[in-house]
């Protein structure tokens, strides 16, 4: 997946250590890649680190952020759940195969793989009819990466090229690309970066690192059949929820934990969850130990279901309403999304920002919670400030975000209503 977001990045943007696309006025359906939040502004790029040694990162203060290896294993959080504990600081990147000196004053952490995934996000504040992205923007723009041992007069200047308003295409393929862009990471990775039973998998299928990957005319239809199936038996799996139930949030509700309970790497006790990992990564890009940990007033919760409060499947066809209890326990910001359930992109509409936040101008009942609707056209008497637009005949999940979650979160003082039909 983050080869297929780094190539369409790159070919957007153009590549280079000191390019960092940021959206600046938001991250909106126009945009392919997986549960995108439009709530804060995105910062994202790739580092070569065979490329260019190693990386150093001048991250800005208040980031919420991550740098991942091209495994999808976090590195580091940055920001409040990380080493600089939301005040900036210098991050080291080193390649896998460094063993030179590491100078003082780093946060440095070595990656498994040469290609990381810088991934920051900056929060909004309020502004006159909603969130302002002015603010966010220019503190992400303070970030700086450059090479340790370059000297300072030939570091290249950095580019904040503008992702937002742009037809981008960062999507895993599902078609025989899917197959060349594998081959090319297990070519340009070391050996250590791939465990030996992955290896011998891809063996099995005529990967193998420095040789020639040569289907035959019978090789290249089942490896499509592959690619297209494997994507349905995952979100088959996904629809039909866990026999132990470690997924579900609340005892009463269908709100789902993408980690089920287990850590950011998806290990359950004594065993790897390889299921819920392939869930995860169906729908999404990035997994950090901020998101999993009961972290109080910093890190983010991202509660969210498949299922209205009858058990059936969410169908953008049908209108619904989702209520929202008083003072949703978020230090920073709320927000709530939908998106496509097969693959974790925005539905397209009018609307294009399917997405309300604690920031947006929302009408409010009388006692302070929170009435919020969705469907194909806006409910008579509903205020369009409460509204997702949803897509007919495209079943969607809807996302609740909570970045900074208080106490009443994690002791389940507090918890969103299912969405409920509406006739």
């Amino acid at each position: 997946l983050f080869r297929s977001m780094r190539d369409g990045s790159e070919a957007t943007f153009g590549a280079g250590y000191n390019v960092l696309p940021i959206w600046k006025d938001r991250m909106d359906s126009r945009t392919w890649i997986p549960t995108p939040n439009a709530d804060v502004i995105y910062s994202m790029s790739y580092l070569d680190l065979k490329k260019d040694g190693p990386l150093v990162v001048a991250a800005p203060p208040n980031v919420i952020g991550m740098f991942t290896d091209f495994q999808q294993r976090t590195l580091t959080d940055v920001g409040a759940a990380g080493p600089d504990r939301a005040r900036g600081g210098l991050y080291l990147l080193l390649p896998p195969d460094y063993d030179g000196d590491i100078p003082a004053g780093y946060f440095a952490f070595k990656s498994a793989t040469y290609n990381v995934f810088l991934f920051f996000r900056t929060v909004m504040k309020p502004g006159e009819n909603g969130p302002d992205p002015a603010p966010a923007v220019a503190n992400a723009e303070q970030t700086r990466v450059y090479p340790l041992w370059t000297p300072e007069k030939d570091v290249k200047p950095m580019e904040f090229p503008n992702g937002s308003g742009k037809r981008i295409n960062m999507m895993y393929p599902t078609d025989s690309t899917y197959w060349d862009k594998l081959k090319a990471y297990v070519d340009y990775e070391p050996v250590a970066a791939i465990d030996p039973v992955t290896r011998g998998m891809l063996a099995a299928i005529g990967i193998v690192k420095g040789q020639p990957f040569e289907p035959t005319g019978k090789q290249k239809e089942l490896l499509q059949k592959a690619v297209t199936t494997a994507p349905k038996m995952i979100l088959a799996g996904r629809q039909l929820g866990r026999a132990d139930k470690r997924n579900l949030y609340y005892k009463d509700r269908q709100y789902e934990n993408t980690w089920a309970g287990g850590t950011a790497e998806w290990n359950q006790g004594s065993y790897l969850d390889i299921t819920q990992r392939a869930s995860f990564f169906q729908v999404a890009y990035s997994s950090a130990p901020a998101m999993v940990m009961h972290t109080i007033g910093s890190g983010s919760k991202y509660p969210f279901t498949l299922r209205d409060a009858d058990g059936d499947f969410l169908n953008g066809a049908k209108p619904y309403k989702l209520h929202l209890p008083p003072n949703p326990p978020a230090a920073l910001f709320w927000a709530v999304t939908a998106y496509n359930v097969t693959d974790g992109t925005m539905p397209e509409t009018e609307q294009l920002l399917p997405s309300i936040n604690g920031f947006n101008k929302v009408k409010k009942n009388d006692d302070g919670s929170i009435d919020l609707y969705f469907g194909p056209n806006l409910p008579t008497d509903v205020d369009k400030s409460n509204f997702i637009q949803t897509v007919p005949g495209r079943n969607f999940l809807a996302t609740v975000r909570l970045y900074g979650a208080g106490t009443e979160f994690y002791d389940q003082t507090w918890k969103p209503d299912d969405l409920v039909k509406l006739k």
